[in-house]
């Protein structure tokens, strides 16, 4: 991702641009995995209040990941917020600097964390998850890789990424989409079952008077009326 002024937000255009490079990937024989990276100090602030995604591409492109043949990798550098968890959620790994830290920033602007759920409420431990989901306290790499959000930390990321991604690369390309089925059977039940509910239960939360002033207070950098 590469909108590093716009802190990688998930606008229209940035999903449709990822949903197209995954699309290149799976038809690609020669690719064996994918990383998805970042430039600038943040791997993803979530949803471009500005320009945002309609929420079936972005459910899409989640879904894209998850049941991508080839395996997807995380790499991240920097901060990730809200919808940003939600990629990471889907990624098969994710190898995250020790300097990394996350926050699911939903409820402090009116809102729920209701779409990435799908993807992260299955791999998450569920005491972890009601603490980060209620609070959307920040909190660094060391407890988001205790709480199951993310596979590996390490000071030197690409250090650390090296041999995970030799080691990809000596899986048979059929051996590594069999063996992806298996551990995302789970996740991609949570989305046959709940996809629909949780799209609209998004739009209905970011159409309230409340949210309109979660959103309004967040890009005016102030409080929001019923913080005490």
């Amino acid at each position: 991702m590469d909108a590093p002024a716009r802190r990688n937000a998930l606008s229209a255009g940035l999903v449709g641009e990822l949903a197209d490079a995954f699309t290149r990937c799976a038809e690609d024989a020669d690719v064996r995995a994918v990383v998805l990276s970042h430039s600038g100090g943040t791997f993803c602030a979530g949803a471009d209040l500005k320009e945002p995604p309609n929420p079936y591409s972005f459910v899409a492109l989640l879904r894209q990941i998850v049941e991508h043949p080839k395996p997807v990798v995380a790499r991240v550098t920097g901060h990730a917020r809200a919808g940003g968890l939600g990629l990471l959620g889907a990624c098969d790994i994710v190898v995250a600097a020790s300097g990394a830290d996350f926050a699911f920033t939903e409820v402090r602007i009116g809102v729920a964390p209701a779409v990435i759920s799908m993807p992260l409420l299955p791999r998450m431990s569920p005491r972890a998850a009601a603490r980060h989901y209620l609070t959307g306290e920040t909190f660094g790499a060391a407890e988001a890789l205790s709480d199951g959000l993310v596979t590996d930390v390490a000071d030197d990321v690409d250090a650390a990424l090296a041999p995970i991604l030799d080691a990809l690369r000596k899986g048979s390309p059929q051996g590594l989409a069999e063996s992806k089925k298996l551990l995302t059977a789970r996740v991609l039940e949570t989305f046959d079952q709940y996809a629909e509910d949780l799209v609209q239960r998004s739009a209905s939360l970011f159409a309230t008077a409340e949210a309109r002033e979660g959103m309004a207070a967040f890009l005016e950098r102030r409080d929001a009326a019923w913080v005490r």
